[in-house]
């Protein structure tokens, strides 16, 4: 069952994405920065006809950019229907089923955490508070609950 957030929680999230939200490709490209500064073996999982050789590659790659865009946008899906996370379960079941395809580990879903909690920090300056970074670790750890669940079914399946 997935988890609930607070009423506190949802304003938090949805008061600091509101301005986030609208320009989702920069704040993207600030957290994936962040994610190769943590764990830049997770270059490697990105095979485009631009080589991700160096972060500078990968961050300039078209498809790359594309994929930064996609992250954002399953993060505003989560945010616009924070009154209703359960009617994302299928669909996050099925991106943690593709990422166990690619092959991400699940611990790779803990720093993007990480780099999602420092791109709001980046972003939102003072209006980053504790309160704050805890509403998003909440919602985000309900999503990487269900995603985790896909990438364990991928693997069983695999396994069979």
């Amino acid at each position: 069952m997935m988890g609930e957030l607070s009423v506190k929680d949802k304003e938090l999230i949805r008061g600091s994405w509101e301005s986030l939200g609208k320009n989702k490709v920069p704040h993207g490209v600030i957290m994936f920065s962040r994610l190769f500064e943590l764990d830049p073996a997770l270059l490697n999982l990105f095979h485009y006809s631009t080589n991700c050789d160096s972060k500078q590659d990968c961050l300039s790659s078209p498809e790359f950019l594309d994929h930064v865009t996609k992250v954002m946008l399953v993060i505003d899906a989560a945010v616009s229907h924070l009154d209703d996370l359960h009617s994302l379960e299928d669909f996050l079941l099925n991106l943690g089923r593709k990422h166990q395809a690619v092959g991400v580990s699940t611990q790779s879903f803990t720093v993007v955490g990480e780099s999602l909690l420092y791109m709001l920090q980046c972003s939102l300056g003072q209006a980053y508070t504790a309160p704050l970074r805890q509403a998003w670790l909440n919602m985000y750890s309900i999503v990487v609950a269900v995603m985790s669940r896909g990438w364990a079914k991928n693997g069983e399946d695999k396994a069979d």
